[in-house]
């Protein structure tokens, strides 16, 4: 019955300008567009949609109520590292490294916390 999480959405005041940051620094892609909505979609299928906002934007920290971060999976930490690096990306902090995995804490053009994860081993 139940298969899983299909998207998640992300409320923007430039709904447009933050897919084309996710197309533009994490290599995801326009699936589908309506209206002022739009739907990116990375290399392993997982989606994201980003919806017009409205009101003012809450605080926005690491252990504030609600969805905190959005993990990224990479296959090569340090040059996905260094290529955000080089795109202008705002890090939260220096990677570090967590039973053999390899972390870091950046946020999108609007103030979203994501991370880099590389996994020793994936989760069960």
């Amino acid at each position: 019955m139940f298969l899983g999480l299909e998207h998640t959405a992300i409320a923007s005041p430039d709904p447009a300008g933050l897919a084309q940051w996710y197309v533009d620094h994490l290599e995801f892609h326009i699936n589908y567009r309506y209206d002022k909505f739009f739907f990116v979609k990375a290399a392993n299928g997982t989606m994201l949609e980003i919806i017009p906002s409205e009101g003012d934007t809450p605080a926005n920290l690491p252990k504030t109520p609600g969805i905190r971060h959005l993990a990224i999976a990479v296959d090569d930490f340090d040059a996905s590292h260094q290529q955000l690096l080089e795109r202008g990306v705002q890090f939260l902090g220096e990677p570090y490294a967590n039973e053999g995995n390899r972390l870091v804490f950046f946020a999108d053009r609007d103030g979203n916390i994501l991370h880099l994860i590389e996994r020793a081993r994936p989760l069960p």
